[in-house]
């Protein structure tokens, strides 16, 4: 069949990046034709247009746009062209980008819809402060009703939904055939504001678990570093990044943040998304407060210490919670600096081989979601969508 796939596959973020390409790996490993939908909102990355300006109870969240746009703009006019470029061409190149981006509701429902959409992963369903929920996202797009419509491991970024958006995302997943989510938190939710059922299914870096095809491209590059990967804080990053470079007698690398506003965490490099990867890789030690970056660490079986985001951002880090629980390596993560703790989780080996048996279960589950939706998109398909004999 063919799949059109809508997530963040356009975001200049390696977390993004890798679970796009997990997901359309493992859809075009059973055969399908999946592509993704070049779905370009302003908004995500550009902040979009300003909303009443002039309105003041509105202040908020159009000096979000305001930043948002000074900040594409800056990166645009002083970014580091190579940097930028290489994930331009990992797109090309990884993930089959083609084709003029739809930055609108109207562009995707002009576009020639395939035999399923699948939304997700990624935090798609976290309403942003700039634009709220989008229903292109929920895969409300008109002359969709004829495709097969399901997520998976779709993340509402948080264990709780703002209720001013309870009965608009009630009514958004109603158009959903099936509905599959990526931290357990997010049943609570959907069972609460739709009545549906959803299932908890694995990230799709974790479904996909094998990136030799994508390592076998990366250059080469140093080994036994301290990889710190911070975003959205730098706190507790940089303090166990300290302790651990003392206690490993190794060099701290920091992958370029255009949105850090923190002091830098060692030594900064600008990797293309592959040699990220790499990063990850050939690493001694990962410290991290990102679900991919930890995520990806599980999968490349390196040594890693997860950071929970400080202060009121601890509720973004429910996803690595979430993550670590399934893994059975919740005492992994630090939720503040202890000197003493670090020490032990730098001494501490990891036992690989009932971490991956864990994983296999949970790659099973989301396996056979996508299996069940679809077998169900080909049951439904019409005589006429059928290919000829």
């Amino acid at each position: 069949m063919k799949i059109g796939i809508l997530t963040y596959h356009f975001a200049d973020s390696y977390g993004a990046l890798m679970q796009a390409y997990a997901l359309r790996a493992w859809l075009r490993g059973q055969g399908h034709d999946a592509q993704f939908v070049n779905y370009h909102p302003a908004y995500v990355e550009g902040g979009g247009p300003f909303d009443a300006p002039w309105d003041l109870r509105k202040w908020k969240k159009n000096a979000t746009i305001l930043y948002m746009r000074l900040t594409a703009l800056q990166r645009g006019l002083f970014g580091n062209r190579p940097y930028i470029e290489s994930f331009e061409q990992f797109r090309k190149d990884h993930l089959g980008v083609s084709g003029p981006a739809l930055e609108t509701l109207e562009d995707v429902a002009g576009g020639d819809l395939p035999d399923v959409l699948v939304c997700g992963s990624d935090q798609i369903w976290n309403p942003s402060a700039q634009r709220g929920l989008d229903p292109v996202y929920f895969l409300q797009i008109p002359g969709a009703e004829r495709c097969y419509r399901f997520s998976y491991a779709a993340s509402f970024g948080r264990a709780t939904l703002d209720p001013a958006f309870h009965a608009e995302a009630g009514e958004l997943l109603s158009s959903l055939d099936g509905i599959s989510v990526r931290e357990q938190s997010g049943i609570d939710i959907v069972g609460s504001i739709s009545g549906r059922i959803a299932v908890c299914v694995p990230d799709p870096t974790l479904l996909l678990g094998d990136f030799s095809g994508l390592l076998a491209h990366a250059a080469p590059g140093p080994s036994g570093h301290i990889f710190s990967y911070a975003l959205r804080a730098g706190e507790p990053v940089a303090a166990i990044c300290r302790q651990a470079a003392s206690r490993l007698e190794a060099e701290v690398v920091s992958p370029f943040n255009p949105a850090r506003r923190w002091p830098k965490i060692g030594k900064t490099i600008y990797p293309s998304p592959i040699d990220w990867l790499a990063g990850i890789d050939r690493s001694a030690l990962v410290v991290s407060n990102s679900f991919h970056g930890i995520a990806l660490s599980i999968i490349l079986q390196r040594p890693f210490i997860a950071a929970s985001l400080p202060g009121a951002k601890q509720g973004l880090s429910e996803r690595i919670r979430n993550l670590l629980i399934l893994a059975g390596l919740e005492d992994r993560l630090v939720t503040e600096y202890d000197e003493r703790r670090i020490d032990e989780l730098i001494q501490t080996p990891i036992n690989w081989l009932q971490t991956e048996q864990r994983l296999r279960a949970q790659r099973k589950d989301g396996e056979q979601f996508l299996q069940l939706q679809l077998a169900a998109a080909l049951r439904t398909r019409s005589p006429e969508q059928e290919p000829a004999s």
